[in-house]
This record gives structure tokens, sequence and C-alpha cells, in this order.
């Protein structure tokens, strides 16, 4: 499972806001609204959020094994 939460440390350390990220940078709700789930976003929203931190990947997204089995 991929998860986000390193997105929203990076987003608190570099002092910008969901709001910033909407208004000035164009980055739709939606796609933070399933960031929020951990659900699917395009790898051509993640090359844009890393533009826009100026940070790798790995500040963005992680992988986490499932549980289930």
């Amino acid at each position: 499972m991929i998860s986000y939460d390193p997105f929203w440390e990076t987003l608190k350390r570099n002092g910008i806001t969901q709001y910033q990220l909407i208004n000035k940078y164009h980055i739709s709700a939606g796609q933070l609204s399933r960031m929020r789930s951990n659900s699917y976003i395009s790898t051509h929203t993640v090359d844009i959020l890393c533009q826009i931190l100026d940070c790798p990947v790995e500040d963005i997204m992680k992988y986490k094994k499932n549980s289930d089995g």
C-alpha cells in the first residue's frame, strides 16, 4: 500500500498550506483528498509536488506492506 504520510510532514516542514497548493500552485482539492485517504494519484502529480516542495519522491510517499496475509 502506498502511504502519503511523508507528504503531510514535508508540507508542514516547508510551511506550505493546502490552501496555497490549491490556489497558488493549482493542485486540485480532489488530488489532496485522494492523498488523505491514501488513494491513487498519478506520477505526474507526484512529479509536480516534488517540484513545488523541492524534495525527492520519498518525501511525498512511501510503501507500506499490507498485513493481510
